[in-house]
Formats: C-alpha cells, structure tokens, sequence
C-alpha cells in the first residue's frame, strides 16, 4: 500500500472528475481531473531536476490554485514541502534557506531578485517563480518550465514515516525551529477530522486561510481534498467576498479575527448561512463575546479546536454536541492529552498545568535539532506542547497560555489568560493582552494592554478597583495600557513579545 498523502486523496476523489474543485474569486474554474494533471506535470518537472531523494522543495509565494498544485505535486514526486510565510523579509527568508538547505526555491516575481541572491548563494540548484493567473501578468517560470511536461505521473511510493512537509515555528522567542511532518502524520490527522467534523457529500469550503500555515494548508484544505469536496479560494480574508460566498457553502474556517470583522458588517445575517453546516475557529482563542454574538446573528454555533505545527489537531469541540464557549475541546480519536503539574503528575480537574500529546499526528521531530527534540518530548513519549491548560468535569480543555508567557510575579506564578478573561468581561472592552515587565521588587510585574470600545471610557483605577474584587492581588496589575489594537501575525495571535519591547521602560 502507498502511504503517499497524495494517493490517499486521490482515492477519494470524485468518480466523475469533471466536477468543479477550485473555484476562484475571479471565475476561474479547476476540475478534479485539471488537479491530476497540473500536479503530474509538475512532479514531472521536480523529478526531471534529479534532485536527492528528500529533497526541500521552498516555496513562498501568493495563494493560488497553483500553490497548492505545487504542494500536491511535491507529494507526489516524494518531496517535502517547505511552506513559507508570504510576510517574511530577507532576514527571515536567510535563516530559513540556509537552516533548511532547500534544493529548490519558489517565489513570487518582484522577490525574484533578492530570493534568487540568498538562494544561490547558500547552494539551492534551482529557483522559479509562480504568480497567480491574473490578465496581463506572467504566472512565472516555474508553470512556463512545466508546459511540455507530460500530463501523467505515478505517484512516487512513499512509507508512512516519510516526510512529506517542514513548517518552521513562528519563532517569537529564540530561533525558528523546523518541524518535520510525515505523510503518516498528515494522514492519520486528516482521516480523524473527516470524522470528527462529519465532512458529508454536497460539502463545498469556503477556504479564506493562508496556505503557508497548518490551518489553511493541511486542516482546510487536507480536508477539502480527502472529501472531494468542492473549495471556494479566495485569495485572503474579505469580508465583501466571503459574505458574497456564504450562500454557496457549507463549511467556513477562519481565525477568530475573521469573525470579529463579520460581526461589524451590518449584511452578516442568518439569512446567508441556510446552506451553512460549520462555522470552525481556531490558531488563537476566540473571545467568549465574538462566540455569543455570532451565534446570535447567524444561528450557528463556532467550532473551535486546537492544535499547532508540531501535532495538527489534537483537540476539538464536538460536532454533534454541545460547543463550550472559552474550551477548545475533548481530545481527538487517537490523540492522548494530558495536563501535568510540576511535580510529574496528572493534573486534578480544573488544575492548571503543562499540556502534553501523544499520537499518530505528532511530529517526527525538529529539523537538525535533535538535542531540541529530545528535551520537548517525556521518557513515555509525549510531546510537551508548552501550552498551559486545564480539565472541566466534562472533559473539556481550556487553554490558559503558553508556558513562556508564564509571569512570576514576587514568586506567584500568574497565567495571563485568567486576568484576560476578566478583563475581556467588562463591558468598555474589545479585548487584553496581560504581559510581565521587568521589575526590580517583583522580578516581573504584571501589566494589562487594553482595547476598548468606541464611545466609551475606562481609567486604570476603575480596572483595578473592579479587578481587586475578583482575583488575587498579587495578579492585579500594576501597569495598565491602552491602545486602540493589538499586533498580530498573520494567523491572529497576539503578539505579546512585541508589547513587552514597547511597554518596557
């Protein structure tokens, strides 16, 4: 049996492969049997370079139709895939190429200058460029180098424990470290969340995600593709679009900030969402106000799950039960979680601790770590996620943070989201961001970033008046901020590293 990603796809195709796979925001139409023949072409093209076996294929790039092609075709040719955030600078890029030794590089045209430099000088054999097909443009060298390739391929035959992509952690604190994912990782995830999320016949994805991260890349569109279902690519997240696309959809899934910027858009109604199954959430954690008031507009209930680069999904809110607002979940099939104090042992119900996974979609390890790799697994081997969280009675996961946004504060540890939480519950704010400042008494002190609402007004001794009357003095802060938003990624997180450099004195 192959466990190449791609033959499992394949398998699952629509018999009549004449039906609509992509569809574009610009009427381009791409049929299931356009996919099998683009991707054969192209893994035409990578085997005729005579690349090592294993080789990284480094593509940043626009999202297209054609990108994800690219992606299917490294599958296809025994690849790994090596997907780059389109916001990365030179800096960024030099690190990445140098770290993973890529033989081939993909970029956009205008970065072909700069690219091309870094690329050949740190010995990549081979760098193209894509652009999506638009009037008047050049879609770029590597589908003109692609034309005379034949339009058939067998796809290579790869085992389960072959890597079949790389995604580098977004590296806010210390170096960028590269995750190494198998087709068996791939798979075994792809095959649960068909399940989890009762993917059914007639489903077509409205797909607004970036195809360089998990989320768009290996949940959306890994779902799409093991369905044969139909997806709706739109370039990026607008709102005018995916409101235009509601009506002709069944599953959407977005980050929370994708959300919020429909629920501000007057034309958002239920009347849009009749064809609508499943609205899923994740990448960062969606506010309880955002998940109330959606369900309100829209009649339906959000979807949130949780994972990262190094796993997939490991948790999710059920689809046939009951959606906790402020949870991400009950652990997937196949997928073992567990939260651990600091004495080793498993956590009581409600007791914070350190999240751990073990299973079939967890990672391979990081690339060219292995010292790394070593001390993020357990001697029983889980993987420590270095998210922080708790248990309810029901067996649903909160996420209380990430473990390196810990504050220490006098030596009480504070978990950021608790005091967030209550923040987020007064009624003049959008949101907050809790961080540690250095402090020369407490060692850190813990400081509140706050957004508020138009028309309203909020002092920093009222916060902390109604605070002291809720929580812990020791968690109240002792600086307040505020500004009128937070810095995000590109995916939605909070960046908290960022505020912490312009907040600390």
């Amino acid at each position: 049996m192959n466990a190449n990603l791609y033959a499992l796809f394949a398998e699952h195709f629509p018999t009549d492969l004449s039906r609509c796979c992509i569809e574009t925001h610009d009427a381009r139409y791409y049929s299931w049997l356009d996919i099998e023949h683009a991707s054969a072409k192209l893994a035409n093209l990578l085997i005729s370079l005579d690349l090592k076996p294993g080789a990284r294929i480094a593509v940043q790039v626009e999202k297209s139709p054609e990108a994800l092609i690219l992606y299917l075709a490294t599958l296809r040719a025994g690849y790994v895939f090596l997907p780059l955030n389109t916001a990365y600078q030179h800096t960024e890029i030099s690190y990445f190429i140098q770290d993973a030794a890529p033989e081939v590089v993909v970029c956009s045209p205008q970065n072909f200058g700069w690219v091309s430099q870094i690329a050949f000088q740190t010995g990549s054999q081979h760098v193209f460029t894509l652009d999506a097909p638009a009037q008047g443009n050049n879609c770029g060298s590597l589908l003109d180098r692609a034309i005379p390739m034949s339009d058939q391929f067998v796809t290579v035959q790869s085992q389960a424990n072959d890597l079949a992509a790389i995604l580098y952690t977004s590296g806010t604190t210390g170096r960028s470290k590269g995750a190494m994912l198998s087709h068996g990782n791939l798979a075994s995830n792809a095959k649960v969340l068909k399940e989890a999320w009762a993917w059914q016949d007639g489903d077509v994805l409205l797909h607004a995600l970036p195809l360089f991260h998990v989320h768009g890349l290996f949940v959306a569109s890994h779902g799409a593709l093991l369905n044969g279902s139909k997806m709706i690519f739109l370039p990026k997240f607008d709102a005018d679009q995916v409101l235009h696309y509601l009506p002709q959809s069944t599953v959407m899934m977005g980050v929370p900030t994708y959300y919020v910027r429909l629920l501000q858009d007057q034309r958002l109604h239920q009347t849009l969402c009749t064809k609508l199954r499943l609205f899923i959430s994740g990448s960062a954690p969606l506010l309880m106000d955002t998940f109330h008031e959606f369900k309100q507009r829209t009649g339906h209930t959000i979807l949130e799950r949780y994972g990262m680069s190094e796993t997939t999904m490991l948790v999710s809110n059920p689809y046939h039960r009951e959606r906790k607002a402020g949870t991400v979940g009950l652990p997937l099939p196949d997928v073992q979680v567990r939260v651990m104090n600091s004495q080793g042992k498993i956590c009581e119900i409600n007791e914070v601790g350190d999240i751990q996974v073990k299973g079939p979609n967890v990672f391979q390890g990081y690339w060219r770590m292995p010292e790394k790799t070593a001390e993020e697994f357990t001697d029983d081997g889980f993987f420590r996620t270095g998210d922080v969280g708790k248990f309810d009675h029901d067996g649903y996961l909160s996420i209380v943070g990430r473990s390196k946004d810990l504050i220490i504060s006098g030596g009480y540890n504070v978990y950021p989201k608790e005091i967030e939480s209550v923040i987020d519950d007064m009624a003049e704010v959008v949101e907050s961001a809790v961080i540690g400042l250095t402090h020369a008494d407490f060692g850190e002190a813990v400081c509140a970033v706050i957004v508020l609402r138009t028309a309203t007004t909020l002092d920093s001794a009222t916060v902390v008046t109604r605070l002291k009357s809720q929580i812990a003095n020791f968690k109240v802060p002792k600086q307040i901020f505020f500004v009128s938003e937070l810095p995000r990624n590109t995916m939605g997180k909070v960046q908290k590293n960022l505020l912490r450099q312009q907040f600390q004195n």
